[in-house]
């Protein structure tokens, strides 16, 4: 039996220590492949489209719209085909809850929400940091990591992208979960996914870990959001498809598969490792999520399943164009990077033990 070490950063042993030596190879194998992955670059997309039109501005302008008379779904329609935008299938339009809200109120007000949110949330996870991470330069140097995931998350020009405030929402919810809270997750969740039904992949997990802890009242509260989820989004699709016509554009699809190096250098564009070099950047990404594998207790675990899960349907169906989707695992995806110590030590341990168990014969 191998007892585990004292652990080197953190508060208490990392997921690894206790391993298996058939489950520290192949685990070792699967992050030498997802780290070898993140030097494959993929393609670049502006963003802009023919007409010059980007993304954020094309929801700025809806907002605009809103804000002199319109109606939500004749003004998306409208700003869609002057930018050169699909209209088909129905996720092609962004679902009308930010919009509406934010043509309701003054400029000043939605980008105060925005920072108040990522106060909100960076607050949560200090506090969550703080349980991992007892002594001071482990803890400041989480807390830095953080500081820099959250990064793209306090910039008033993009209080209009829908991936943000569903990413804060996402992470604020992560935090506030514990085994005796789940309603407040449940309903912050729920707001992500009214504002970006991407953000559903984190209800799903959500749900599936309170299934197999079988905490049924929580799995309950899960897929109370995740029904209600689905009703607002079948009422989105049958609006859609009365302005939809024949002849507007049909989406290429989310079909990519691009591989994790998408999801890897997509985590570096959207936060502070956009100040290194790409091939320096992505490698630093991809290293992070595989220290959420090594992250002790059940926040440990629902982290790193949440975040794999964005980056394997960021590998297998985001575009290029479409990198933005990382926003969901951003905001505290960088903390990973303050587990490697423990994780590499304790794997590497286990894959170097050289112990055997040797059997003497005595004769009388």
């Amino acid at each position: 039996m191998i007892r585990a070490r004292p652990p080197i950063w953190l508060s208490s042993s990392s997921r690894f220590a206790m391993l298996r030596p058939a489950i520290a190879i192949a685990l070792a194998i699967l992050f030498a492949l997802l780290l070898a992955s993140a030097w494959v670059r993929p393609g670049e997309e502006s963003g802009v489209r023919g007409s010059g039109q980007t993304d954020l501005g094309l929801y700025g302008a809806v907002v605009d719209g809103l804000r002199a008379g319109g109606d939500y779904y004749g003004v998306a329609a409208q700003e869609l085909r002057a930018g050169g935008y699909p209209l088909r299938p129905f996720p092609a339009v962004r679902l009308p809850t930010l919009a509406v809200v934010q043509a309701a109120l003054p400029d000043a007000v939605p980008i105060a929400a925005m920072v108040l949110l990522a106060v909100a949330t960076g607050l949560a996870w200090t506090r969550r940091i703080g349980e991992w991470f007892a002594r001071g330069v482990p803890r400041i140097t989480a807390l830095f990591l953080l500081a820099g995931g959250m990064v793209a998350f306090v910039q008033p020009s993009l209080v209009h992208f829908h991936d943000l405030w569903a990413g804060l929402l996402i992470a604020l919810s992560l935090a506030l979960r514990r085994d005796d809270r789940w309603i407040e997750p449940v309903a912050v969740a729920l707001c992500a996914m009214v504002i970006r039904e991407t953000a559903a992949l984190y209800a799903l997990v959500m749900f599936a870990m309170a299934l197999v802890e079988g905490r049924r009242r929580e799995a309950l509260g899960w897929i109370a959001a995740l029904l209600v989820f689905v009703a607002l989004l079948s009422l989105h699709a049958r609006a859609v498809s009365m302005i939809a016509g024949p002849l507007d554009a049909v989406s290429p699809g989310w079909s990519g598969l691009h591989g994790p190096g998408l999801f890897a250098s997509a985590m570096a564009r959207s936060t502070a490792l956009t100040l290194l070099p790409w091939w320096l950047g992505a490698p630093l990404a991809m290293l992070a999520l595989i220290g959420w594998v090594a992250a002790p207790g059940p926040l440990g675990l629902r982290a790193a399943l949440v975040f794999g899960g964005y980056a394997a349907a960021i590998a297998l169906f985001a575009r290029t164009d479409t990198f933005y989707w990382v926003l969901a695992a951003a905001p505290a995806g960088l903390v990973g990077l303050a587990f490697l110590p423990d994780a590499v030590r304790d794997l590497a341990r286990t894959l170097l033990d050289r112990r055997r168990v040797r059997v003497h014969r005595i004769t009388r």
